[in-house]
């Protein structure tokens, strides 16, 4: 039966080290695409932070051995789309998590660590593939394993990791008037530093308001 694996990777280990050491607070997340040539690992990433640091993450790149070539192609409300090419490292990294031929359905850096979901086609690929990526030296921590069904439970486009954040945030009264807790206490709770709970909860609030207002249009006139 088709599983999903939580998967957690230094960034030591992968991709892009050396920018999330020397850029403070700053994310990166994979943009989903339907297709790419083989040879192409992870073609688009955004990257998202205070205007200072995104300001920096040109220099970064440039700095970084885990990329051979970064071209920014647009920034939308503090946030910046790159086209990378990563150096071979990065693809057989890669490789890895998906020899037992899964597939990445997100990915995203905190801090020093890459996290991803990945879909399995059945749940003993999930034993293989950490033997096998281990047995390479990569060092991978299963964060959370449940089947695809669990998955399906209408959240809107929401990650898991921003459903989570969402119904902790609801939970202890984020959204009441006045609020309940902070930022400092949901990032202590869920034991993110305050710049990622930020912008997880800005990335969920933008897909949930996008899927409204794509609800919404398909009614105009009614």
């Amino acid at each position: 039966m088709s599983t999903i694996a939580e998967l957690a990777v230094p960034a030591a280990e992968f991709a892009l080290r050396h920018t999330l050491d020397v850029t403070d607070g700053l994310d990166a997340e994979i943009e989903r695409v339907v297709a790419y040539e083989p040879e192409h690992v992870m073609p688009y990433v955004w990257f998202a932070g205070e205007e200072s640091t995104l300001a920096t993450v040109d220099d970064a790149l440039a700095d970084d051995p885990s990329v051979d070539e970064a071209e920014r192609l647009t920034e939308i409300d503090g946030e910046c789309l790159y086209r990378m090419n990563w150096v071979d490292d990065v693809t057989v990294m890669l490789h890895l998590l998906t020899e037992a031929h899964a597939t990445v359905l997100d990915a995203h850096a905190e801090t020093d660590r890459w996290l991803f979901r990945v879909l399995f086609p059945e749940r003993d690929a999930i034993s293989r593939t950490y033997e096998f990526a281990t047995e390479h030296g990569l060092s991978v921590e299963v964060r959370k394993i449940h089947r695809l069904e669990e998955s399906r439970r209408g959240r809107s486009g929401l990650t898991d990791a921003q459903h989570e954040t969402v119904v902790a945030a609801l939970e202890r009264g984020y959204y009441e008037i006045p609020r309940e807790t902070d930022m400092d206490h949901l990032s202590d709770e869920l034991g993110i530093s305050h710049q990622a709970l930020s912008e997880r909860l800005r990335r969920a609030h933008r897909t949930l308001v996008a899927e409204l207002v794509d609800v919404g249009g398909s009614d105009e006139g009614t």
